[in-house]
């Protein structure tokens, strides 16, 4: 799964001239972390979904979603290279934990702003 979205970042990335250094500064994190999320050594993309979707101007769940997926080779851990073929799924839980961030994003943005208001009274 990493791997799949990983992928999907980088062609995003390189569809847009982009290197891995500008998008790690707009996600305010260090080029190495960025690259572990590319080479799907890491699932902390999705900590980062949303500011991914709004910098290529695409809804996030473009990213993430069910369709068919069509990925020609996928370089594995230890550098070996398979094809993954079409994948028909993605993890619901994966999915169900992307919506409770979400959610968990719009309880913050409403108390933050109740906070402004508060202080701007």
């Amino acid at each position: 799964m990493n791997t799949v979205i990983g992928e999907r970042i980088r062609r995003l990335r390189l569809d847009k001239g982009k290197t891995q250094e500008d998008l790690a500064e707009v996600l305010k994190i260090s080029q190495s972390a960025y690259a572990r999320i590319e080479g799907g050594n890491s699932n902390s993309w999705a900590t980062h979904l949303l500011a991914i979707g709004q910098y290529f101007e695409i809804k996030p769940e473009d990213i993430i979603k069910q369709d068919n997926i069509k990925v020609d080779t996928i370089n594995t851990n230890n550098g070996a290279l398979y094809n993954s073929g079409t994948i028909n799924q993605l993890s619901e839980k994966l999915i169900e934990q992307f919506e409770i961030r979400l959610l968990e994003q719009n309880v913050l943005i409403n108390e933050l702003k109740a906070k402004i208001g508060q202080l701007e009274s």
